[in-house]
């Protein structure tokens, strides 16, 4: 459970990287703000390529960026858009990877905040690390 204080933190650190984002082409900025149990917060911003299938998403970035520092137990991430549109199926699936509990927060340019939800929720019936057999 997150207070307050804590979503408004995230959303605000995903909207200030939002304003980072190399989107020239869908000119669709996305912030996002991860954070760890532990307390840390790592953000991203979408990063866009001419050969369209390059182009990396914030949420992945920001997963990428805290797996590389060593951290893997996420508790929430806030994604700010211009419009509050939800994370992709990609980033879902990413995400997923290190649990289905990881809330959602998304918002928009205002940072207000409009959906909070699971991942879980976001990603029924999912596959996860539990499915692949060793």
């Amino acid at each position: 459970m997150l207070t307050d204080a804590e979503k408004q933190v995230l959303i605000h650190k995903a909207h200030l990287a939002q304003e980072l984002a190399y989107s020239p082409y869908s000119k669709y900025a996305v912030g996002a703000a991860l954070l760890t149990r532990g307390g840390d917060i790592y953000t991203g911003c979408n990063v866009e390529n001419a050969v369209f299938p390059l182009t990396l998403c914030a949420e992945r970035v920001a997963v990428f960026k805290a797996v590389s520092d060593g951290k893997m137990d996420f508790n929430a991430i806030a994604v700010v858009t211009r419009n509050g549109g939800t994370p992709c199926g990609s980033c879902r699936q990413v995400l997923r990877e290190f649990g289905q509990d990881i809330i959602i927060l998304v918002a928009n340019e205002k940072e207000e905040l409009s959906l909070e939800t699971t991942l879980g929720e976001l990603l029924p019936h999912s596959f996860g690390p539990e499915d692949v057999a060793s």
